[in-house]
């Protein structure tokens, strides 16, 4: 399993979630590198299960002082990046009638600005010819309840994997966009009241397509072909990795 041998990777928000996932295939694939998150306890767990070939920066992703600090430190202890998995995000609950202006530039800066500027501040540390992995979702496709502004600022992601890659295209960087649905990650506990979580996940596999929800795994192995030269003909694309949700769900 070499798809990925002796590159370099950086995964924001690879503490948890479907960034552990991603972290968790690349280092069986045997990448190297370093996964960003703001909560010590899980960067440390996460750290332990992957092992000495990854390192654990404890960052907040809206602060650029931050995010030079991740790559220097991630170069510098490595080489050059060959791929960054922008992946650092989380779902602002509310409508238009009732989310505040704080509320709108906290998602704004988590979601999209930090996208931005995480790519700006990898690509001094990076390869000619790496990968950018932007994380989308398929709210940016349906108009799901709560989500309008999340959706938003997702929909503004994928575009920015083709912006991306044609600002790029004299270094072959390239970027491209998973966009995941409904996954088994620790968001639900953020959300859904304890006693409810279960009930809450097996409505949603009864709604998908496949009868399932995603899980980090899936994101990952998508993940692991992006980042891989296998995926060298591509460049701002979308993979949806949704389980059939946003073209065939009723």
């Amino acid at each position: 399993m070499d798809k990925l041998k002796n590159k370099v990777a950086v995964i924001t928000g690879g503490n948890s979630g479907i960034g552990f996932g991603i972290a968790e295939a690349f280092k069986n694939e045997g990448a190297v590198g370093a996964i960003v998150g703001r909560n010590h306890d899980t960067l440390n767990n996460a750290v332990a299960k992957l092992g000495d070939n990854f390192i654990g920066i404890n960052a907040d992703v809206t602060n650029i002082a931050d995010l030079e600090r991740v790559f220097a430190a991630t170069a510098e202890k490595f080489g050059k990046i060959d791929v960054v998995v922008v992946n650092a995000g989380a779902g602002a609950v509310g409508t238009v009638a009732n989310l505040s202006e704080t509320d709108f530039d906290k998602t704004i800066d988590l979601n999209l600005k930090s996208v931005y500027f995480t790519v700006q501040k990898a690509l001094p540390y990076m390869n000619d010819g790496s990968s950018i992995i932007l994380i989308g979702s398929n709210a940016a496709h349906r108009a799901y309840a709560n989500f309008t502004l999340y959706g938003a600022a997702k929909a503004a992601v994928i575009f920015f994997a083709k912006g991306f890659s044609n600002d790029l295209l004299e270094r072959k960087i390239r970027a491209n966009v998973i966009t995941p649905g409904t996954t088994d990650t620790p968001a639900f506990e953020k959300f859904v009241p304890a006693e409810q979580i279960e009930g809450i996940k097996a409505h949603f596999a009864s709604v998908m397509p496949t009868g399932r929800i995603g899980q980090p795994s899936d994101i990952g192995k998508t993940a692991v072909f992006l980042a891989s030269d296998d995926s060298s003909f591509m460049l701002g694309a979308e993979l949806l990795v949704d389980g059939g949700m946003t073209y065939l769900a009723k």
